[in-house]
């Protein structure tokens, strides 16, 4: 099989190959998906921003990851950014608790994304969008605390300069970008009257959906919020923006990185 897909140059002799094998009962479903899966990736180049590290203070570990695996599985090419800027809190995440705030929060945001990129992290101020086809915000409080102040100001929130002009230069270049978890607000305050989601809100329970407010904050800035699981994603076709809930609900990691899979699948698939 290997050498079977290193030969064949045209995809239609590959999707052949590949069928005729299925048909005979040498190659499985699974690996026909694979082959299929990353061949809409192959080549093509993804910018993830980062905020941090850790769901508290910086980036959704589970997330960033899921979308690193994602990218990588589908044959694309990930390169990370994240803001070269001190943290707006460290958090203890074996408690919850504030352990420093603004001036003594000294961790640099670029420095903690580094932990979850071994280490090739570059400054989000250099992000071109020119130089990528897509890009991918993993959700986290980072997102809410460094990429913009949503978590104080809430739907009169400031996107993070770099970060909105991150957004903006791909949705003005037609090119396709994801948003897991609470990452949607930042594309509710910056495309106009975009479709997202983040999750259930009317009727759920709060201890299945925590941060079921949310939905309405980006209401309030102009969002079309659609109702989704965990496992789901929502598209916005006309602005080519796919989201999907994540650890907007309380739920395991398999359902997390399966939604987180399917958005980035999806983002490519639009690429």
């Amino acid at each position: 099989t290997h050498t079977l897909t290193r030969t064949m140059s045209e995809r239609k002799d590959l999707a052949l190959a590949i069928g005729a094998g299925f048909a005979a009962g040498v190659i499985g479903a699974g690996l026909v998906s694979a082959f299929l899966g990353r061949a809409r990736g192959k080549g093509k180049r993804v910018a993830v921003v980062l905020s941090g590290c850790g769901v508290y203070d910086g980036s959704e570990i589970t997330e960033a990851v899921a979308v690193l695996v994602a990218a990588s599985k589908h044959g694309a090419v990930a390169t990370c950014f994240a803001p070269a800027m001190a943290q707006r809190h460290v958090v203890d995440h074996s408690t919850g608790d504030l352990i420093l705030a603004p001036p003594l929060a000294h961790r640099d945001a670029r420095a903690e994304a580094a932990r979850i990129a071994r280490g090739d992290v570059r400054d989000i101020a250099t992000l071109s969008a020119s130089d990528f086809d897509c890009l991918v915000f993993p959700g986290g409080f980072g997102v809410a605390k460094n990429l913009s102040n949503f978590g104080t100001a809430g739907p009169s929130c400031v996107v993070l300069d770099d970060a909105a002009r991150a957004i903006r230069a791909f949705h003005q270049a037609g090119k396709p970008i994801g948003f897991t978890c609470i990452a949607p607000v930042l594309a509710a305050r910056v495309i106009k009257g975009v479709t997202v989601t983040l999750g259930r809100s009317e009727g759920a329970d709060d201890a299945e959906w925590p941060y079921r407010g949310v939905a309405g904050a980006a209401a309030a800035m102009g969002a079309d919020v659609v109702e989704a699981d965990v496992d789901a994603v929502v598209v916005d076709k006309a602005n080519k923006v796919v989201t999907t809930p994540a650890y907007m609900k309380k739920a395991s990691p398999d359902l997390v990185f399966d939604g987180v899979s399917k958005c980035v699948a999806t983002v490519l698939a639009m690429a």
